[in-house]
């Protein structure tokens, strides 16, 4: 990469061999970046192998490493659709889904309930991203983001029944609120 100027933090990037990453710290003659399929790497600032997807500028005043992470985090949600980490609750692991139909005549299916829930969760990741983009859709009015907005949560709802399978309850599936809540 030819840097003309200096790349700020946030900066995102790409690099031949590590893929996408974000520039976290700006060093004498490298760049601290996390790349979301390697994790973080110090690379070169004169390096051929980096390209420039989006430059920011270096701020004049540092920030913490707090306000970075969060930074970083909010900019690795906006720009990918990469799933969140969720984790199988342990009682399920190496478990199975059994599907019997009520016909005799007809054989049942297994499916490993990893394979299940990996699905869920693309499911859910799909409809955040579908959420999203109804949010910053500019040609959609007001009133029709709300009303596809309370569909998806009905949506959510109806999938709560799929929490048990979720070790954390802060990965549940929400649907509408009662009034007691």
């Amino acid at each position: 990469m030819n840097n003309q100027k200096e790349l700020g933090i946030g900066s995102r990037v790409r690099h031949s061999d590590y893929g996408d990453g974000v520039v976290t710290n700006v060093k004498t003659s490298h760049y601290k970046i996390v790349f979301i399929q390697e994790g973080p790497k110090d690379i070169a600032k004169d390096s051929a192998l980096l390209g420039i997807v989006e430059a920011v500028d270096s701020p004049e005043d540092l920030i913490s490493s707090a306000e970075m992470e969060r930074t970083l985090i909010g900019i690795l949600k906006r720009w990918t659709e990469i799933p969140e980490q969720v984790s199988l609750h342990g009682k399920w692991t190496g478990g199975k889904l059994i599907l019997q139909p009520g016909d005799s005549n007809l054989n049942g299916k297994e499916i490993p309930i990893d394979t299940f829930f990996h699905k869920i969760i693309m499911l859910r990741d799909r409809l955040r991203v579908m959420e999203q983009r109804i949010n910053s859709n500019d040609k959609l009015n007001d009133e029709d983001k709300i009303n596809l907005q309370q569909y998806l949560t009905k949506i959510y709802g109806s999938l709560t029944t799929f929490n048990v399978l979720f070790k954390y309850p802060h990965d549940y599936f929400v649907g509408e609120k009662s009034k007691e809540d």
